[in-house]
């Protein structure tokens, strides 16, 4: 099997794949986790994303009941530390009928079994305490996996692009040559559909994102207000974003983007203000119509689709492998569907 994308998605389904015997080859443009999942800040938190009862919102929450066991068994399968905690955040209303709307989701959560409860906060006319939110260093994560990508005897191929996936999928053209297999899962984030005529549109969804150095322990969890949110690493380093541009794969620094989260954050933390950030960043999330991932087989063929997971590729990580890892045979199974 091919994994084209060596973001958390491809490095947690290459793992999965390869516990379960398979042969895998994964490729990446650049280096493994240098993309997406670089960027990302590492929210666990279904109470902050799931507004509506949907399969995605039930495979977010799902996903996130996965994380313990999932960080835990990373760990020992790569020798990797990984900042992980199940912290709770706290989702403040400035207006009444911001109030009332976050009570009316907390109300809908509660049904699908996302637990709240009401809370106080300075300045807030509302605000609830979701207990089960966590937050997770996603680079540290994409460094196991891709140690334990490599324990599993997965053959990682970084810096070496994918240009094509041959007819039926049974190999890949790269910048280097030809490669056949006997499968490919297309795992590229924003790139994807770019390799697979006739797949899900993907696209870019650009989001800035700025970082302060902070006492650890200053801020218990991670906080929000609609778009904007504070999360803080063990280590003390504390992380605001995000914006939600359409810019396509313009990577440049946006000062009027970086200015606003800062905004934004201080307006949140006072203790920010006038504090200047230690790192400034920005990333692609993987967006499609509907922001509803596609993890499917394409009829007819033996290629699979990973890719899609917008703001949430942190969360669904492992829910995604187990999915994939379900869907792919293995080494003695059969394979149909491809004459």
């Amino acid at each position: 099997m091919i994994v084209v994308g060596g973001g958390i998605i491809g490095l947690a389904c290459a793992w999965r794949l390869a516990q379960k015997g398979v042969d895998v080859t994964l490729f990446d443009a650049a280096a493994t986790g240098s993309e997406a999942s670089w960027a990302g800040a590492g929210m666990l938190a279904p109470g902050g994303e799931v507004e509506e009862d949907t399969p995605h919102g039930r495979m977010a929450t799902a996903s996130l009941g996965l994380w313990p066991e999932f960080v835990e068994e990373l760990r020992e399968a790569s020798g990797v530390a990984i900042d992980y905690r199940a912290c709770g955040a706290v989702e403040v209303a400035l207006t009444e009928a911001e109030a009332v709307a976050l009570e009316e989701k907390a109300a809908l959560q509660a049904g699908m079994g996302i637990r709240s409860e009401a809370c106080s906060r300075e300045g807030a006319v509302a605000a609830r305490f979701y207990p089960d939110d966590a937050m997770v260093n996603p680079r540290e994560v994409t460094a196991a996996l891709r140690e334990a990508c490599v324990r599993w005897g997965v053959e990682i191929r970084e810096q070496e692009p994918v240009r094509e996936i041959l007819a039926l999928g049974r190999g890949v053209w790269t910048t280097l040559g030809r490669y056949a297999d006997k499968g490919v899962l297309l795992a590229a984030g924003a790139w994807s559909s770019r390799l697979w005529p006739g797949a899900r549109e993907s696209r870019p969804v650009r989001g800035h994102l700025v970082s302060y150095r902070e006492k650890p322990g200053a801020l218990g969890t991670i906080l929000r207000h609609n778009g904007t949110y504070l999360l803080q690493r063990t280590n003390g380093m504390l992380i605001a974003g995000t914006t939600t541009e359409h810019a396509g794969f313009d990577r440049a620094l946006d000062e009027g983007a970086i200015a606003d989260v800062r905004r934004r954050a201080e307006g949140l933390l006072p203790a920010l203000a006038g504090q200047e950030p230690v790192e400034r960043w920005n990333g692609f999330r993987p967006g499609v119509d509907g922001d509803v991932p596609v993890i499917e087989r394409v009829p007819g063929t033996q290629v699979w689709l990973a890719y899609g997971h917008y703001r949430n590729g942190i969360l669904l990580a492992p829910e995604t492998a187990r999915r994939v890892a379900a869907l792919v045979p293995g080494e003695r199974e059969e394979t149909s569907g491809v004459s």
